[in-house]
């Protein structure tokens, strides 16, 4: 792909680090709204918990877009609904296999192989153009593994290849997929706001209709709409970590290649646990539930240094292809 000029290059890679900064926050704060959830439905499947932790969000997000685009709304292209559909179900997939492979294997599994796209880019990038990226994209990509690795507190004697383990690295596959979408040639002149629009919407009616279908009643649906906190969660989860980190990724990641923007992304688990240090304690004050903050450890300086480390090492010269 052509690079663009270097200051665009410097923006689009501040603005994609802002984007994998509102993700991280997502964690706590979905966290949080899941609890308010389980309190309304303390028999419900924990599918429905992992639903009503996803689909306010997007549901509300396509409304806001909805009201921002008007009348534009008809003038959406058939590419724009193309990619939009196509990104939207990559994410939603990429959700619910990670969501579910998380009960059957360990959290710090479930990090480890959730970031495995990091690898797998590069790798089909190879294959699809016959050419090595280089010996600095392969070392960038082992030190951000291993930065995850380091900060998950993996471990690899624990490692087999089970159901939760085989659903979140198929997970992988799909937020890979939804990556790449975003360089295909064929969607270069779609608009921002109609694409994202569009992969809101899509989100949106499937965990919709997953929620209605797990909901052990049409009360469960509704308990959480009388909750404050819930509401304050649920709203900070659409402006930052959904309109916000979703317009700037959709914006600025075709300025840069996919692989680099896969190692940016890797960069979420450092900025996840760094929110967990002090958001978690804030939120059981405010929300009145059982929510305690986590302990700085060398972990998250060491892996969050490895994955820092990698992202600088592959900006110190540009990559030369997707």
């Amino acid at each position: 792909m052509p690079f663009p000029d270097p200051p665009v290059r410097r923006r689009a890679i501040l603005m994609l680090l802002l984007a994998t900064t509102f993700w991280g926050l997502s964690f706590p704060l979905m966290k949080g709204a899941g609890q308010l959830a389980e309190r309304g439905a303390p028999d419900a499947s924990t599918w429905f918990y992992t639903t009503m932790m996803v689909m306010p969000r997007f549901v509300l997000a396509a409304l806001v877009l909805a009201v921002a685009l008007g009348r534009t709304l008809r003038g959406i292209t058939r590419l724009e609904w193309k990619q939009g559909l196509m990104m939207g179900l990559f994410a939603s997939a990429g959700m619910l296999f990670q969501a579910d492979g998380l009960q059957f294997t360990a959290a710090s599994t479930s990090a480890f192989l959730s970031q495995f796209y990091a690898i797998l880019i590069p790798m089909w990038i190879a294959v699809r153009s016959w050419r090595n990226p280089g010996a600095r994209v392969w070392l960038c990509t082992m030190l951000v593994l291993a930065g995850v690795a380091v900060l998950g507190q993996f471990d690899w004697h624990a490692l087999r290849l089970g159901r939760g383990e085989a659903e979140t690295l198929l997970a992988s596959v799909f937020f890979m997929g939804q990556i790449l979408t975003l360089e295909r040639a064929e969607f270069a002149f779609n608009r921002v706001l109609p694409l994202t629009f569009v992969m809101f919407l899509v989100e949106g009616v499937v965990f919709g209709a997953l929620a209605v279908g797990t909901a052990p009643s049409a009360a469960a649906l509704i308990a959480p709409l009388s909750s404050l906190p819930w509401w304050g969660f649920t709203l900070a989860l659409t402006v930052f970590c959904t309109l916000g980190a979703f317009l700037l990724m959709n914006k600025w990641q075709p300025r840069i290649t996919s692989t680099e923007a896969g190692l940016l992304y890797c960069a979420e688990p450092v900025f996840s646990s760094s929110a967990s240090l002090v958001l978690p304690g804030l939120f059981s004050v405010w929300a009145g539930i059982n929510y305690a903050n986590e302990s700085l450890s060398g972990n998250l300086l060491i892996g969050g240094g490895l994955i820092l480390i990698a992202n600088v090492l592959l900006q110190m010269r540009p990559a030369s292809s997707a």
